[in-house]
């Protein structure tokens, strides 16, 4: 397991969505957030310079909390390898190979830690949620728009899975299995739990997770369906909902901030 990062003061995590981006100053002893939460509409045209005029808001709001030269954290619905997001999921396509870490650090004029935001969700349910201290490999998905994914070693992160889009019976998962769809569709809970237990079968034969940790908005009604679910590992509802992505977040950049020789 990955040592707990030392920071005294709280360390602002920002979660960029689709709708909305939230930030918070997150209490790394505790996983709670220091303050209440501000969040913005994400701009009608979400390209990464508008996108990191909103950032620059969050950050502005509440600099006095997190200091002049603070680690930030920022999640984004993409792909992420060395600073560059790889992909655009629920905001504009200009992302598609932006230096996005770049752009920002530009316009905030400090350092940020830009990350997956399924992957900081996975963060955070193992350091203070669902998955808090587990000793095995723990699978985080994230049952919303599309499904995202997060893969957690003792420990630590292994970035970038992107298993919402593993192939099943000729589909891409997340267009059958996806909350939205369930919705869209008018599936009942029942309904729904059959497509889930298609795709989590699947997903469990091909790395065997001993934890899987079921995120998203619509984990809590997790009651209504994860009972439904046959699978070997143990299926979980996570715990953090709506503040995950602002705490891993948060705890990845503090990471970084105690750990600067690592890759990126």
């Amino acid at each position: 397991m990955t040592d707990q990062p030392v920071h005294s003061a709280p360390v602002l995590g920002i979660d960029i969505g689709g709708s909305g981006i939230k930030g918070a100053p997150v209490d790394l002893t505790t996983g709670e957030l220091a303050q209440k939460r501000l969040r913005i509409p994400t701009p009608e045209k979400s390209t990464p310079k508008n996108v990191a005029k909103v950032v620059g808001e969050i950050v502005e709001h509440f600099a006095d909390v997190i200091g002049p030269d603070g680690p930030i954290g920022v999640t984004i619905p993409a792909v992420v390898t060395h600073g560059q997001t790889r992909s655009a999921a629920n905001i504009d396509k200009s992302w598609i190979d932006a230096e996005a870490e770049k752009i920002f650090e530009d316009h905030l004029g400090r350092d940020i830690y830009l990350v997956n935001d399924a992957d900081a969700a996975g963060v955070a349910e193992v350091h203070y949620g669902a998955a808090k201290d587990h000793p095995g490999l723990v699978l985080l998905t994230t049952l919303g728009t599309g499904i995202g994914s997060a893969l957690v070693y003792r420990g630590v992160l292994i970035p970038n899975t992107e298993f919402g889009h593993l192939e099943i019976d000729g589909h891409d998962a997340e267009s059958r299995a996806a909350s939205s769809v369930k919705d869209k569709e008018g599936l009942s809970y029942s309904e729904w739990a059959k497509r889930l237990q298609r795709y989590y079968e699947r997903v469990e034969a091909l790395m065997w997770p001993d934890l899987i940790v079921i995120g998203g908005g619509v984990s809590k009604d997790a009651d209504k369906f994860l009972s439904k679910i046959d699978v070997h590992a143990e299926i979980v509802p996570a715990k953090l909902l709506n503040t995950a992505g602002i705490v891993g977040a948060a705890w990845l950049a503090a990471d970084r901030r105690a750990h600067p020789d690592l890759l990126k």
